[in-house]
């Protein structure tokens, strides 16, 4: 029997997180801080429990473990891992400035897949900016000394962002979040980070936190990004909601929904269907299952569910492969 999944979420406490996961969107914890929300994980690093139905207490591997591939869906039937790792992430204090490998690299020298990711901008404070690539194109050696000698900001691009801003991180890419942000993240399944600057933290242990200056140089794009920050559809406007596609790769396809009624969907044989709610209350109604959903929810979507009903008040993201 196929039904919505709605999902528990492992949590981060990152030295450079808040409290905003716990305070808005509902993330029940000890841990004073939540940097990160894995909303959907099968990474070995933090997987996500079932919190509903037959299913319930389960984690999300062993329940694909047990249904079979049909449950990911025939696009992921190449690979021998779940594909997907979505997040929420709370930028109290700015993030790293550091980049990911690609397929290749990553798995001959880390053992997992790359790490190419889109992040929807879905809080910022007023002079909120973040990094995105380099300004200019920059030599291997000048990249090498500027890390060095901490000059490094001097060449970043750095970009201001306010609410709905997308931009789209592929493998090489240097990027780094900047304080008072609130991203939702949608990346390949994989926890490699190489750092390369760190503003001089320390860590909880007192040291000042590693860096990867020899991986981030063999891996780093030092062209300006190719990828223009920005959603890459327009607005779609139906009777009950409108739509706004986010970003699309060989990777992911992200939906934004802005919802006032009912909006009918269907998981077919090609992929699941991963649904975060960033605001209101929604009522999801499938053959096998029906849930109330709010801000910070998470549900899976196992393909060839078929049709689902989502109605109510709210936004929420739609990922598919």
């Amino acid at each position: 029997m196929l039904y919505p999944l709605k999902l528990r979420s492992p949590l981060k406490d990152y030295i450079w997180g808040g409290t905003r996961l716990k305070d808005e969107y509902g993330k029940r914890t000890d841990l004073p801080i939540v940097a990160e929300s894995w909303e959907l994980s099968c990474h070995k690093a933090g997987v996500c429990t079932i919190e509903n139905g037959t299913y319930k207490d389960q984690t999300l591997p062993s329940y694909i473990d047990k249904l079979g591939k049909k449950v990911v869906g025939t696009k992921a039937a190449a690979v021998d891992y779940f594909p997907l790792l979505i997040k929420l992430i709370d930028a109290h204090d700015n993030l790293s400035i550091q980049v990911h490998p690609n397929d290749d690299y990553a798995q001959a020298v880390e053992g997992e897949p790359g790490k190419t990711e889109m992040w929807y901008i879905v809080d910022a404070e007023p002079d909120a900016k973040l990094i995105y690539g380099f300004k200019n194109k920059i030599s291997h050696d000048e990249f090498e000394r500027r890390i060095h000698d901490n000059t490094l900001l001097d060449v970043c691009n750095q970009v201001p962002v306010k609410k709905g801003d997308v931009f789209f991180i592929a493998s090489g890419t240097l990027h780094g979040i900047g304080k008072g942000i609130l991203i939702a993240e949608i990346q390949q399944s994989s926890n490699t980070t190489y750092r390369v600057y760190d503003y001089g933290r320390k860590g909880k242990d007192g040291k000042p936190r590693q860096l990867h200056i020899a991986k981030a140089l063999a891996v780093t794009n030092l062209q300006p990004p190719v990828y223009k920050p920005g959603a890459i559809g327009s607005i779609d406007v139906f009777s009950d909601y409108k739509i706004k596609l986010l970003s699309q790769c060989s990777l992911f396809t992200v939906y934004l929904f802005q919802i006032g009624g009912n909006c009918t969907l269907c998981a077919d044989t090609s992929s699941f269907h991963s649904l975060l709610v960033l605001d209101g209350e929604l009522c999801l109604d499938a053959p096998n299952e029906s849930l109330i959903l709010k801000k910070g929810d998470s549900v899976f979507i196992p393909a060839s569910m078929g049709d689902y009903r989502i109605n109510g008040m709210g936004e929420f993201i739609l990922t598919t492969l």
